[in-house]
């Protein structure tokens, strides 16, 4: 508006409209979300959540986990067992320059997060923690958000360890929490 308006004025007010182009979203993001167990009590939530993040961010990448990131995740949950992406591959091929937000209430034994063959529902040859360590390694920008009370965060030791492995970036999911989640990926 201002700039037509100068042009307009500086043109003696022969009309001058001045086009600005719109602006794009060009935030790019890989979501991972935890899916099936103690999950389950969080789907409404996690679907809304989800549904915001598919009309917000042009350029969004999501991925299905169950409890904590292994050397596979998934696209479809109805096809998780037959058509799993290798880890490494997601690493390879998004940049640094992406913003990683892990979704899920990080409950679980202390040793799927630490134990290679700590997985409930697969060997894996690497622990959690390692997989966890690969992506804050590469990403700048990597948070967790946690739909269970804050409040509660305290008596789990698995949810201190995941705090811990995200450099404290963990998140509610709240308002506020999302809110200061995303400030910590801008900053």
């Amino acid at each position: 508006m201002k700039g037509t308006i100068r042009a307009t004025a500086d043109a003696g007010g022969m009309l001058d409209i001045r086009m600005q182009p719109e602006r794009k979203n060009t935030v790019k993001v890989l979501c991972f979300f935890d899916i099936g167990g103690s999950m389950d009590a969080h789907v409404k939530i996690c679907e809304e959540l989800f549904s915001a993040t598919r009309t917000e961010f042009k350029h969004l990448e999501s991925f299905y986990f169950h409890n904590f990131i292994y050397e596979s995740v998934w696209k479809d949950n109805r096809r998780r067992m037959n058509e799993r992406m290798p880890t490494f591959e997601i690493l390879n091929k998004y940049a640094h320059d992406y913003k990683v937000v892990f979704v899920g209430d990080a409950t679980m034994a202390p040793y799927e997060i630490t134990h290679a063959g700590g997985s409930v529902e697969h060997w894996n040859e690497e622990p959690g923690a390692l997989w966890i360590n690969r992506f804050a390694t590469l990403y700048d920008k990597l948070i967790w958000i946690n739909p269970t009370p804050q409040e509660t965060w305290e008596y789990s030791n698995s949810v201190a360890m995941t705090r811990e492995l995200v450099n404290g970036k963990m998140y509610p999911l709240t308002i506020r929490g999302l809110e200061e989640g995303m400030s910590a990926l801008t900053k």
